[in-house]
């Protein structure tokens, strides 16, 4: 047999010699065409791919929509806000993946894909076998680049769609590394409904991050890509766990996975996280968001107007804390519907640490659902009424610039002041006047009369002035437009400032803004020019390079609003329980069983009640009332707000163990005893006495007391002794007023010295300079008592009958008769010092005079 020759023609040329010339041809021609027809749709492809633009997204992949978390400032997740197009989505650098989920991903959909320019050939012609075996789909021929481009230019499902679809995959990878291709199809693919990204689908179905994933999860979030819909484990984890075991098996034919490994996963369940719910502090979270509240931590500016960047971050650590702002919810719940009968409809509350500004708890209504109520408005940012709740702050400035200490004695009896509108005569809450008060028992008490007049004395543009200086911006307008009566709240203003400035009281009078935000964590994915063309597989899990959140940046400190040792003075008094028992009672709201410096406040009308206060740790302030406007039925902030106020404030003690106030600075502050009528030294006539908190330059300068007197008294009939025997004389103890309290004290009864002399021991020497005269001469002087100086009336012409106003005088004791002086003509009058004038149109000029004391200065009043 002849063996054949390597170098001579076989078996096909052979075949190919026996054909003829023409067949020749013919067969070339047919080779030549079938090239042709395999090369040019390739050609076509490229020349379409060059033509095809890279898609924005990918050339600018900073911009980007994410979702944001917020976190409690434990880390507790309160909410997640969606990305723009309403999905979860986080960006995942690949770097931070780990290699799990990277080796799943590829045996489930492109174990070629580190081979292959974009369209996987191979791919494509098994899809096309199996399709024409099977008569069903069986696999798909479409790689991760193919899938991320269908992801980002959605085509229908044409021959067309699929051509465009190849071309812009063949385009991506001609532009990024497979590295950044894997990281874009990660972050961008629905991994489940609602779900864009990998690392939103780690969090949501198993509450951790991706790069810990175990290998069962990982096979199983692998897995869903191909049908988010149809493997959503929450609709049942049957379906996803078979579609996850044929990922494994194909993970360990693939050897990207062992078999032990495999064998684990596969044995493992399907174990989803709980389903989170609520919508934790919703009124916060749009506080910060549309920036209307100031939040820290480099977030827009409180009143700048900007909104947070929606999608620029991917998580949000807020200040407050998840329990405390639970509990506090469910608290003004419980308020709102146990005072329903009493049409109250909503509630607020904001807690403040003081040594911070931030925000512990935040609630802005009872309900946001409920639309009766309209619980979407937020009570915390309301511009309300603080009623009394100011009255701190003008006290503690009439301190600072009027010399008045916590023992100054006030006025609390009949006053008017004249306004644009009228004259303006306040009264107090429970219907009376207490006379002479010292300012620690009015301001404990709430009594409304001294507080607007030492708001008269200051001047109302000081007191805003002050009030705008503690961050209570929005009362805005005009001094005229408040008057005095800003010292009762005649004003707007928001819960979450009223609270501040009740912070800056617990600091001793340092200023700090509200912070809402402890820190964030910015959304910056990295460019991909700047990612290294590596292996889109790494053996073994890399570690986490991503920026770690800004540490929260202390707050900036103003400066001092309040002087330290009279802010403390005004705590000491707030933080009285015994000062406040003659309005209050015994156990009232703000009865705690540890310290605690509050206030109550009720606008007019009923319409908002406020209590607020602090310890030395956390400040508490509560609203309530109806986000309509309407007044509630009677209820003060005792009653109202008040209860709320000691539930929250026992909630945040459990969060901010209460202690005790700091004891005064002995260099600032001294304890002095007073006499409980005067807030003077006492004299050896005070029979009663107090411990009082001074300034040390005020304690040292306190002045005898000259409110009570000693005075020699005929035992037989009570009048002034005179020349009286001594066996028929006996000294007595009595109160002295000046012309502006001696009204008063005539009506209410107080132990006043008689003005006449016994008849029954000869006559006085005169009323000045005798033994037992009463107290007149150089040092007594009546007042004008009404009208106030400035007033204007208006004669009402619909009114027929005579319209006239009473002309009212103080007079000291010891003054039988005095003259009204009106325009120069004298009309003299007798006790009680009143004269009922007709009104006559024109400019008037009033005074009193008296014999035995000084004149009154004269006041101007108008008739229109």
């Amino acid at each position: 047999m002849r063996a054949h020759s390597p170098e001579g023609p076989g078996r096909a040329g052979r075949w190919l010699a026996r054909l003829g010339p023409r067949a020749r041809r013919i067969l070339r021609r047919a080779a030549q065409i079938a090239v042709a027809l395999a090369v040019a749709p390739w050609l076509l492809l490229a020349a379409l791919a060059a033509l095809t633009p890279l898609p924005p997204e990918l050339g600018a992949p900073e911009d980007h929509a994410v979702s944001t978390v917020l976190l409690d400032r434990h880390g507790t997740v309160l909410r997640e806000l969606r990305a723009g197009d309403g999905a979860r989505a986080r960006w995942l650098p690949l770097s931070e993946a780990g290699d799990r989920i990277q080796r799943a991903l590829l045996a489930a959909e492109d174990k070629r894909f580190a081979r292959h320019p974009g369209v996987d050939p191979i791919a494509i012609a098994r899809a096309v076998g199996q399709l024409a075996a099977e008569r069903r789909v069986v696999s798909g021929g479409s790689t991760i680049t193919q899938q991320l481009a269908r992801t980002l230019v959605p085509r229908p499902r044409t021959a067309r769609g699929k051509l465009g679809e190849a071309a812009l995959a063949l385009r991506i990878e001609a532009s990024l590394s497979k590295r950044e291709i894997l990281e874009q199809y990660l972050n961008r693919v629905a991994f489940g409904p609602g779900l864009r990204g990998v690392e939103a689908a780690s969090r949501f179905y198993f509450d951790k991050p991706t790069r810990d994933l175990s290998l069962a999860e990982a096979a199983a979030l692998a897995s869903m890509p191909r049908g988010p819909a149809l493997y959503d484990p929450r609709r049942g984890t049957g379906p996803l766990e078979r579609r996850r075991n044929r990922v494994l098996d194909r993970m360990l034919a693939a050897g990207l996975a062992g078999e032990a490994d495999v064998a684990r996963a596969r044995a493992e369940p399907i174990a989803l996280a709980p389903k989170g719910g609520g919508l934790g502090a919703p009124h916060l979270v749009r506080a910060v968001l549309g920036g209307a509240l100031g939040t820290g931590a480099g977030l827009p500016a409180e009143g700048s107007g900007a909104a947070w960047p929606r999608g620029r971050a991917t998580s949000i650590t807020l200040t407050i804390d998840r329990g405390l702002q639970r509990e506090i919810e469910v608290l003004a719940q419980q308020t709102v519907r146990g005072l329903s009968d009493r049409d109250v409809g909503a509630a607020a509350v904001v807690v403040i640490e003081n040594a911070t500004g931030e925000i512990l708890a935040y609630v802005g209504s009872h309900d946001i659902q409920d639309a009766a109520g309209l619980g979407h408005n937020d009570g915390v940012l309301a511009l309300r009424q603080p009623g009394s709740a100011l009255k701190p702050f003008v006290y503690e400035l009439a301190m600072e610039q009027l010399g008045f200490t916590a023992a100054t004695v006030l006025p609390d009896v009949e006053l008017s002041f004249p306004t644009a509108d009228g004259n303006y005569a306040p009264r107090n809450y429970d219907g009376r006047f207490h006379g002479p008060v010292r300012l620690r028992d009015a301001l404990a008490n709430s009594y409304n009369v001294p507080a607007v007049w030492a708001a008269a004395a200051l001047g109302p543009e000081r007191v805003l002035e002050r009030l705008r200086e503690l961050g209570l911006r929005s009362l805005d307008r005009e001094p005229s437009r408040y008057g005095v009566a800003i010292a009762l709240g005649d004003g707007e203003v928001r819960l979450v400032d009223l609270a501040n400035a009740y912070a800056t009281l617990a600091r001793g009078g340092l200023y700090l803004p509200v912070r809402a935000v402890r820190s964030f964590a910015p959304s910056s994915p990295p460019s991909p020019s700047s990612q290294a063309a590596a292996s889109p597989v790494s053996s073994t899990p890399s570690g986490s390079d991503a920026p770690a959140e800004p540490p929260a940046s202390p707050p900036e400190r103003g400066a001092r609003v309040l002087d330290a040792a009279r802010a403390r003075v005004i705590v000491d008094i707030l933080a009285d329980d015994r000062a406040r028992l003659a309005s209050f009672g015994e156990g009232n709201a703000l009865d705690l069983p540890f310290p605690v410096a509050a206030k109550t406040g009720t606008s007019k009308g009923f319409r908002d009640n406020i209590a607020v206060g602090f310890t030395p740790d956390v400040t508490v302030a509560v609203w309530v009332g109806n986000f309509d406007g309407s007044p509630m039925g009677g209820v003060s902030g005792i009653t109202g707000a008040g209860p709320l106020f000691r539930d929250a404030m026992l909630a945040a003690a459990r969060v901010r163990p209460p202690r005790p106030f700091e004891p005064p600075d002995p260099e600032q502050l001294a304890e002095v005893e007073v006499c409980a009528l005067s807030g003077m030294r006492p004299t050896a006539a005070c029979p009663h006495r107090r411990r009082e908190l001074l300034p040390r330059g005020d304690a040292a300068a306190l002045s005898p007391c000259d409110m009570h007197e000693t005075v020699r008294i005929d035992r037989r009939n009570g009048l002034r002794a005179g020349a009286c025997p001594d066996a028929a004389v006996e000294e007595r103890v009595f109160e002295r007023y000046d012309a502006e309290l001696t009204a008063w004290a005539r009506a209410a009864g107080r132990p006043l010295a008689p003005d006449a002399a016994s008849p029954l021991c000869g006559a006085l020497a005169g009323l000045d300079g005798a033994p037992g005269a009463p107290p007149t001469g150089a040092g007594a002087r009546v007042r004008v008592a009404y009208p106030p100086d400035g007033a204007r009336f208006v004669l009402d012409p619909s009114i027929n009958s005579l319209q006239a106003i009473r002309l009212r005088a103080d007079v000291p004791p010891g003054v039988p008769r005095v003259r009204f002086v009106l325009d120069g003509r004298p009309i003299e009058v007798g006790p009680p010092f009143a004269l009922d004038w007709p009104l006559v149109t024109g400019a008037h000029r009033l005074r009193v005079d008296a014999d035995g004391a000084a004149a009154s200065e004269e006041i101007a009043f108008s008739v229109e």
